[in-house]
C-alpha cells in the first residue's frame, strides 16, 4: 500500500478555532488520518499522513473551503504512516512565536520576496549574500545550504532578540531567509523587514520544495533535513549525498537522529546503529541507567509486532 505525507501551512482568518480543530479532528480520524495540525485564527499549519487514496479526499475537502482555496500542499512519498496519532489543536499561533504587539506581523501584509527554487540557487551563488536559517540550532546541525548562518536558537521565539544582537550590520546587504516548507520564513522575512533590512528574499516553498525541484535538485545543500515525524530526517540534494553532523557518542560521520530513551529526557542527537545498542539509545550515561529507560522495552515490542506481522502474512 502506498502512503504519503503532506506538508502545508496558510495564513487565512479562522473564527473559533477551538470549533474548527475539534471538527476537524473528527473528520481526520474518520478519514483514517494520522499528523498533527496547528489552528488558530491566523490560520492553519499541518503534517499529516495517509494512502493515496485518503490524501487526495483530505486534499480535495480543503480545496473546497474557500478560505483553503488555494492552499499549496507539499508531497513526499512514504512507505507507512510518519505519525502514530491524529492531533488537531487550537493554539494562540500557528507557529510560537510569542512576539510582542510591536514586533508581530501580518504575512499577508509584510513579508519578504519568493523565490523560486532556480533564482535560489541563482541568489545563493552570487556575491556578497547573506543567508539565514530560519529553523532552529539542532536542525541547521544535521543539515544546511552551503554557507548559511547557523541560528543560535533553540525555539522560533527566540528568532527576534538573536537577529537583534547579531544581524543588525547586515541591514544593507541582499538577506536570504529559509526554513522546511516555508512557513517560519513568512513571518521571519517579514520581521527582518519591519526591523530595517533592505533587501529580503525568502525560498518559497522552502527546503522541501527544494530539493523535489528538478532543476536544482536540492544542490547546494548539506547533509539531511530535519523534519517533525518518526523519520526524524530525509535527504534532499540529488546530486551529492553529503554528511555533515557526527555521531554524540563515537564521533564518526553520521546523520541519523533518534530520541534519547529515557522518556524524562527524550534528547534528540545523531546516533550511529553500532552505538546505539552500545548506549541503550541514550545522549548520557544517566539516561542509560535510568530506571525508565524504554530501549529494551521497545526492542521487545518491535519483535513482537514483526511476530505478528509474520504471522498474518502466513495466514493471508
Amino acid at each position: 500500500m502506498k502512503y504519503r505525507i503532506l506538508l502545508y501551512y496558510k495564513y487565512t482568518k479562522i473564527e473559533n478555532p477551538e470549533a474548527f480543530a475539534a471538527e476537524h479532528l473528527e473528520y481526520c480520524k474518520n478519514l483514517g488520518l494520522k499528523g498533527r495540525i496547528m489552528i488558530a485564527e491566523e490560520g492553519i499549519n499541518g503534517t499529516v499522513s495517509g494512502t493515496v487514496e485518503q490524501t487526495d479526499a483530505y486534499m480535495k475537502h480543503m480545496h473546497e473551503d474557500p478560505r483553503f482555496a488555494d492552499l499549496w500542499f507539499k508531497i513526499d512519498d512514504a512507505p507507512k504512516h510518519a505519525f502514530r496519532k491524529m492531533k488537531v489543536k487550537a493554539r494562540k499561533e500557528i507557529v510560537n512565536w510569542s512576539m510582542s504587539e510591536e514586533d508581530d506581523v501580518d504575512p499577508n501584509q509584510v513579508t519578504g520576496k519568493y523565490l523560486t527554487p532556480k533564482e535560489w540557487k541563482e541568489a545563493m551563488e552570487s556575491e556578497d549574500v547573506i543567508i539565514i536559517d530560519g529553523r532552529n540550532d539542532y536542525e541547521y546541525d544535521i543539515g544546511h545550504f552551503k554557507g548559511a548562518i547557523r541560528p543560535e536558537v533553540e525555539t522560533t521565539r527566540e528568532f527576534p532578540q538573536w537577529i537583534r544582537e547579531n544581524l543588525s550590520q547586515f541591514k544593507d546587504k541582499k538577506v536570504l531567509t529559509y526554513c522546511t516548507g516555508g512557513i517560519r520564513c513568512e513571518k521571519l522575512s517579514g520581521f527582518l523587514v519591519k526591523e530595517g533590512f533592505q533587501d529580503v528574499s525568502q525560498l518559497h516553498g522552502g527546503i522541501v520544495t527544494y530539493g523535489h525541484d528538478p532543476e536544482t535538485q536540492g544542490e547546494g545543500w548539506e547533509g539531511k533535513l530535519y523534519v517533525f515525524d518518526e523519520r526524524i530526517a530525509v535527504p534532499v540534494n540529488k546530486i551529492e549525498d553529503k554528511v555533515i553532523a557526527k555521531c554524540y557518542h563515537c564521533g564518526k560521520p553520521h546523520d541519523r537522529y533518534v530520541n534519547c530513551a529515557n522518556p524524562f529526557c527524550h534528547k534528540q542527537h545523531v546516533c550511529c546503529e553500532e552505538c546505539e545498542p552500545l548506549h541503550k539509545r541514550s545522549c548520557s550515561k544517566e539516561c542509560e541507567e535510568h530506571p525508565a529507560n524504554r530501549y529494551e522495552l521497545e526492542l521487545q515490542m518491535a519483535r513482537e509486532e514483526a511476530a505478528r506481522e509474520q504471522q498474518e502474512t502466513q495466514e493471508a
